[in-house]
């Protein structure tokens, strides 16, 4: 267990990003979630709804570092080709 205040100050701040990556990443998860099923449905103007709407979360995500710039660019590629291809 941290010892210092410092490192007990630290272990505060790292359980505090903790819950807030958590609740960003799963904020994502669901965006991306719906985009699926819009396309799992096969309507076109909702995935492409569900879609732009998940783009700038996508893009909010790989700016905090939460996920990497690339994972976010391969999820938008997948899902506009899936899209494309209905």
């Amino acid at each position: 267990m941290a010892n210092s205040a410092q490192a007990r100050k630290r272990a505060r701040q790292a359980e505090t990003h903790r819950k807030r990556n958590a609740g960003q990443r799963s904020m994502m998860r669901t965006y991306l979630k719906n985009v699926v099923k819009a396309i799992e449905s096969g309507d076109k103007t909702a995935a492409e709804a569900a879609y732009k709407a998940a783009i700038p979360a996508l893009d909010q995500m790989a700016g905090k570092g939460l996920i990497h710039k690339n994972k976010a660019a391969r999820h938008k590629s997948r899902l506009n080709q899936t899209i494309r291809a209905m």
